[in-house]
């Protein structure tokens, strides 16, 4: 994994633009984008144990949030920027930005500095899609999709790919959102159904996608809209004060998370009293706990996938982006580490300084 420390000429670090994010998809397809995401995002989950995990760094205001997501394996060190501001629209900004940075751990230099907006929304959803894989029903075709925003259509494209989800239901109270999703579903081939409320959007649904952006305690979901077997994949809930389930579904249903420390402070479990019982993804992909259970008993079972979001899966959506840009020649390089001749000479870098610096007097002004 990287083991060339040089392979970058003059300690250079490669930068991708959203364009050229854009690219890897245009030459391998989303479907397969999504699916090799979903892939990295498990292998990486599988060695749980060797990566250093912590709770992210917030920085949080009355519009929104700026958080820092660290994590390293031993061999590479990455962190995410990304923010949450759900009033963004207003000023022509997405609600979620992002950029983050891969660097070789044996010497600190960063090979890749890569935009993360657009690719955090591919990771999100693939690794929704992959825990439903684990977590829902085997024959689950169709998905509710409360919240029609940024994220709704690589969440929909990835249960297509990697679950075989065939009808997506839909529901905003932004009637303009749910059309534009409806359009673009269509546009890749899904089936696409535009409900008048939540209720009406869930009712008969597999499995419950909810993705709301608004920075608050809310119930999206009531226990009197959980019908038996049902997988709620909750993506929305993803900083302190900000939920989307009623705590009663949380009760009645089996609760599965990515880093159980952080989702106590971000998760819709914040609501819940500290012995609330959850278990951690990666221990279910591993096999050492059960997801679902099997049989009779497992076809009326309620799973909840809480899900915030975690540096791991930015861990491995970099990997991916750095592979596949270097494969396709993707990226431009550029000098973000200082080229020297000399490694101890930093001031060498200013070149001649003039001869005169030392008794240049300050000049104030009054």
């Amino acid at each position: 994994m990287f083991q060339n420390h040089t392979a970058l000429t003059n300690a250079q670090t490669l930068f991708l633009t959203p364009s050229d994010v854009v690219s890897i998809v245009h030459a391998h397809g989303l479907p397969k984008v999504l699916a090799a995401l979903a892939a990295y995002v498990q292998d990486d989950f599988l060695r749980w144990a060797q990566f250093d995990k912590s709770p992210r760094v917030a920085a949080h205001s009355p519009s929104g949030v700026i958080e820092l997501m660290p994590t390293s394996d031993g061999e590479l060190y990455t962190f995410k920027y990304v923010n949450g501001h759900p009033g963004n629209g207003q000023f022509g900004l997405p609600t979620v930005m992002a950029f983050g940075v891969l660097a070789d751990v044996a010497t600190g230099l960063p090979l890749l500095v890569s935009e993360l907006t657009l690719t955090t929304a591919m990771r999100t959803a693939a690794t929704s899609a992959m825990a439903a894989k684990a977590l829902a029903r085997s024959d689950a075709r169709s998905m509710a999709i409360i919240g029609n925003g940024a994220q709704s259509e690589f969440q929909a494209a990835a249960f297509a790919q990697i679950v075989g989800i065939r009808e997506f239901r839909l529901f905003d109270i932004d009637v303009q959102a749910t059309a534009k999703l409806a359009r673009n579903l269509r546009a890749m081939g899904l089936d696409a159904v535009i409900c008048g409320s939540t209720r009406e959007a869930t009712r008969g649904a597999d499995i419950v996608t909810t993705i709301t952006a608004d920075k608050s305690c809310a119930t999206i979901i009531t226990p009197d809209m959980i019908e038996p077997g049902m997988h709620i994949n909750a993506v929305g809930g993803d900083c302190p004060g900000k939920t989307e389930l009623h705590a009663d579904v949380l009760r009645a249903a089996r609760v599965f998370v990515e880093f159980e420390p952080q989702t106590r402070i971000e998760g819709d479990i914040q609501q819940m009293p500290p012995e609330f019982d959850v278990t951690e993804l990666w221990r279910v992909l591993s096999g050492a706990s059960i997801g679902r259970s099997k049989g009779a008993a497992g076809q009326s079972e309620v799973t909840v996938f809480d899900s915030v979001g975690f540096a791991i899966e930015d861990f491995s959506a970099l990997r991916f982006v750095r592979e596949a840009a270097l494969e396709l020649g993707l990226g431009s390089r550029i000098d973000l580490v200082p080229p020297l001749a000399d490694p101890k000479n930093l001031f060498a870098l200013l070149g001649e300084v003039p001869a005169t610096l030392h008794s240049r007097r300050s000049v104030c002004y009054g």
